[in-house]
């Protein structure tokens, strides 16, 4: 059954979906990319890997010792020999960093290896503010700043977004930033209730652009990925509104009336 959803499906926002929708979207996308630009081109599928010092009261404990005590103060303890020590206080080894792996597609020029294009699909952590998205922020820059085309894809309604102006004002937003257009760059702007776009996929200069018809591809994961079976358990995260909470709850009513035929 595919997704009920003329466009982006909002119940793919939740955090208990979100992640395997990325890890799962950006292989299909690679491989209907891959299929039109081979072999002049190579299509990868690479990590970005944000680094993040967590929060005291968040850190998770490492391990534990085989005999834990309570943190307290020093004292003096005697050995059997006579011996006066002074008694260590307990302290707790904690992770330094958290790090997050979101993947992202990379087109590279068979003949040198060069970076030509590359393709973000956003995250929370990406879009909220604090180290992640700064990590991410500083990347993008190195992009703009460089002869790599930039495509990124934002599929979600939460958070900031990214640096542009004007902005976008609708739920989503596709950019496809050409170096020899910088710094204007192509927008797509999309509702909760329209389609997702096809959208080029720039290449070198005198190659045509290779399309990621992004409607497809999120259908190809919803059905593989089984998720009619349990994202619709909970309200969409972010909230809707009170209408669109109307209309996607029709969208999904009418959907079961037709998968029950």
């Amino acid at each position: 059954m595919p997704s009920p959803f003329p466009g982006m499906n909002p119940y793919l926002e939740q955090e208990d979906a979100w992640s395997d929708f990325h890890n799962r979207f950006i292989p299909a996308a690679a491989e209907a990319i891959g299929v039109q630009v081979q072999p002049a081109y190579i299509v990868k599928i690479d990590q970005n890997v944000f680094v993040q010092e967590a929060e005291e009261e968040d850190r998770e404990v490492l391990g534990r010792p085989d005999v834990f005590g309570a943190e307290g103060a020093g004292g003096v303890s005697s050995t059997p020999a006579g011996l006066t020590l002074t008694a260590p206080t307990r302290a707790r080894i904690i992770p330094a960093i958290s790090p997050e792996r979101d993947p992202f597609i990379e087109i590279r020029d068979k003949t040198d290896r060069k970076l030509v294009t590359a393709i973000e699909l956003l995250s929370p952590a990406n879009k909220e503010h604090g180290s992640n998205r700064a990590q991410y922020l500083s990347k993008r820059n190195g992009y703009l700043k460089s002869g790599v085309h930039l495509v990124e894809i934002d599929l979600l309604r939460g958070g900031p977004r990214m640096p542009l102006a004007p902005r976008p004002s609708k739920d989503y937003c596709v950019i496809v930033s050409r170096a020899e257009d910088r710094p204007e760059v192509d927008v797509w702007s999309i509702g909760l209730r329209e389609p997702l776009p096809t959208i080029p996929i720039p290449l070198r200069p005198g190659d045509d652009d290779a399309h990621l018809d992004l409607q497809a591809v999120l259908n190809r994961v919803y059905d593989a990925a089984g998720y009619r079976h349990y994202i619709y358990g909970f309200e969409p995260d972010p909230r809707l509104n009170a209408e669109d909470q109307k209309w996607a709850t029709q969208m999904l009513e009418t959907s079961l009336t037709k998968s029950a035929e």
